[in-house]
């Protein structure tokens, strides 16, 4: 049995009251045994009850959770970060031209790699992903995940029209690589399936129906798609399925809204959207850079809360601008300032962590440092430079530390980041 000695930070159930339901410990001991979390609390007491275990002291260092990012798109991460576009451009002189590149299952496995050591090296221990429309781009992401026993979720995207041909999949190949990969990945090991129509306007209607039927015959798979990002894609929605009541009603039309369905950004939804989506309990990823980037909108979490929608927190990469899920809440709250309604540091922490976890009914094995939950955890140095060692109190409250690194930090805070109870990134490891 390993203990870790740190100063420690974690929400232990689902709340709405951070202040409250935070549990930290100033000097505090994780014990982990093989692959699970055993016992959490004051160090004293946890080196007390286990006195054969194994001491690793972090004192001066914080242990947190593994983080979640709750909508990210793996093929994208060598299209980050270029100028000048918004959403439907973006796909066209970016997305589409990259992610033709994954017909090469070696280009995808490369890739692969690339992407899940920018997750480590950010602190991130589980991504809702998007692959592409070739089986094999799904193939490669959970293997590359299945060698580090992590936790990831993802799909094959399903794209059968407004899209390259070299892109372009029919109904039913949709439907037959979707099932296949379900049945060869989804619960083996730590991989779940996501069934990914990537948005409504690159599915024909027989695409989504093929789809809906695959999200009846498995209930507990995840589907993840986009919603309401952009206004251009809202009357491009409206033009494609003039009989939907709203865009949101394309998919409820095809058995798509449910718990377990993550939509990506939900920036200008009606009030009848917001209150299917609290009905149904799926959930919305906020993804705040990726929203500024793009010039797409500012998403409501006021209107959120009032329709009691899960909301987690998401980098979306490649329009996203960093894999980091601390900057990606410094983005948050400068969005929510800007709508006169700023997001807590400790709702921030919560909506990569628990509440991420909470709302794809994970949160038996992740988001927390429960007895029982799987040893994903990662060891920030709050104080990595100078600027953070005067900015950040030694003795600094976790509210404070999280919030300073959410506007300084970046991947230097990540000193470890621990998978299954094993460490799979130290800082300075050469990449």
């Amino acid at each position: 049995m390993q203990l870790f000695r740190a100063s420690i930070a974690h929400f232990p159930k689902q709340t709405t009251q951070f202040d409250n339901d935070i549990a930290i410990f100033k000097d505090g001991g994780l014990l982990v045994d093989n692959k699970e979390i055993k016992d959490i609390g004051p160090f004293s007491d946890i080196a007390e009850r286990y006195p054969a275990a194994t001491v690793t002291d972090f004192s001066g260092k914080w242990i947190l959770p593994g983080l979640i990012d709750s909508h990210l798109h793996y093929p994208q991460t060598q299209s980050i970060a270029h100028y000048g576009e918004q959403l439907l451009s973006w796909l066209e002189n970016y997305t589409f031209p990259t992610e033709m590149q994954f017909a090469d299952s070696e280009h995808a496995d490369t890739i692969a790699k690339v992407f899940l050591n920018q997750l480590l090296k950010n602190g991130t221990t589980t991504g809702f992903v998007f692959t592409t429309v070739h089986k094999s781009s799904s193939q490669a992401l959970f293997s590359a995940a299945s060698e580090i026993d992590m936790a990831i979720v993802a799909g094959k995207v399903c794209m059968d029209r407004n899209c390259p041909s070299a892109l372009n999949d029919c109904p039913d190949t949709a439907q037959a690589d979707s099932a296949e990969l379900i049945e060869t990945w989804h619960n083996k090991g730590r991989n779940r399936y996501a069934l990914t129509p990537r948005f409504a306007p690159t599915s024909t209607e027989a695409q989504l129906a093929a789809l809906g039927e695959l999200a009846q015959q498995y209930p507990d798979v995840f589907i993840q798609t986009h919603l309401s990002e952009n206004l251009d894609e809202i009357a491009w929605v409206k033009s494609l399925f003039p009989n939907a009541d709203g865009y949101l009603d394309v998919y409820d039309s095809y058995n798509l809204v449910r718990e377990r369905a993550v939509f990506g950004h939900g920036i200008h939804l009606t009030p009848n959207e917001w209150a299917r989506l609290g009905d149904s309990g799926a959930t919305v990823a906020f993804c705040p850079t990726s929203n500024l980037f793009l010039g797409s909108g500012l998403f409501d979490m006021t209107a959120a809360r009032a329709n009691k929608v899960h909301v987690a927190m998401a980098t979306d990469v490649g329009a996203g601008t960093t894999f980091n899920m601390f900057k990606t809440y410094g983005d948050a709250y400068k969005v929510s300032q800007l709508r006169n309604e700023p997001i807590s540091p400790l709702e921030g922490f919560y909506l990569m962590t628990q509440g991420a976890a909470v709302a794809h009914a994970l949160d038996h094995e992740i988001g927390n440092l429960n007895p029982g939950s799987t040893a994903d955890f990662i060891v920030v140095e709050p104080r990595f430079d100078d600027l953070t060692r005067l900015r950040i109190k030694e003795d600094a409250q976790f509210d404070d530390v999280f919030f300073a690194l959410s506007i300084l930090g970046d991947d230097r805070a990540i000193e470890q980041t621990w998978i299954s109870g094993t460490c799979r990134y130290t800082k300075e490891d050469k990449e």
